[in-house]
């Protein structure tokens, strides 16, 4: 996700990924900040996919309601 350029800054971002880990379970990754600088990172880790991506979901609609814009989203189904 994205913002537009706000006085001389790069556009912020709002990056989401699902993953799954190496602990029998799913990870939301979100990182977020200026691009052109470093971002902070937070991992949250859930037991299924299914909550892992049901809370990339409710983070991205706040995230939407604040104003950024999804500009890419690309799926995978495991194998």
């Amino acid at each position: 996700m994205q913002i537009p350029v706000v006085e001389e800054k790069g556009p912020r971002y709002y990056q989401l990924i699902v993953q799954q880990d190496l602990i029998d379970g799913w990870t939301l990754v979100r990182e977020w900040g200026q691009q052109g600088s470093s971002g902070r990172v937070k991992r949250d880790h859930f037991d299924t996919r299914e909550q892992a991506e049901l809370a990339c979901i409710k983070v991205r609609d706040a995230q939407v309601q604040r104003g950024f814009r999804v500009v890419y989203m690309r799926g995978m189904e495991a194998q």
